[in-house]
């Protein structure tokens, strides 16, 4: 692409993911606003890949000291305490409906635990 030496599936200003072309005559940008001709990404193939994790990976139920079970989705996060990858979290409507949900993550390897106001 004459604008950019990088990846042309990739806004050349800012760097965010530039939408697949369509039956309009440019790409745009729907971050920066940053505007491309599709005649660009003439000749070019786009491929795109989804990898899952494992079943075993994706959740996970901890027995929790009082005995009482920690459940729920693994996410790649790291631990602010422990420095580990894999946290467990939940949401909770903690504040009026019109703001957002509080998150609560815990660390599968040490326990600690996080909140985190959306």
């Amino acid at each position: 692409m004459s604008n950019s030496a990088g990846d042309p599936n990739f806004c050349p200003e800012c760097g965010n993911v530039l939408p697949l072309p369509g039956i309009s005559d440019t790409v745009r940008c729907a971050r920066c606003s940053f505007c491309i001709p599709v005649t660009e990404f003439s000749g070019l193939e786009v491929c795109s890949t989804v990898v899952f994790n494992p079943v075993e990976k994706s959740s996970t139920a901890l027995e929790e000291e009082d005995g009482s079970e920690l459940k729920g989705p693994v996410i790649d996060r790291r631990c602010t305490r422990c420095n580990k990858e894999g946290m467990i979290y939940h949401t909770r409507q903690m504040r009026s409906a019109d703001e957002g949900q509080t998150v609560f993550f815990t660390c599968i390897h040490c326990r600690y635990q996080e909140k985190e106001d959306s």
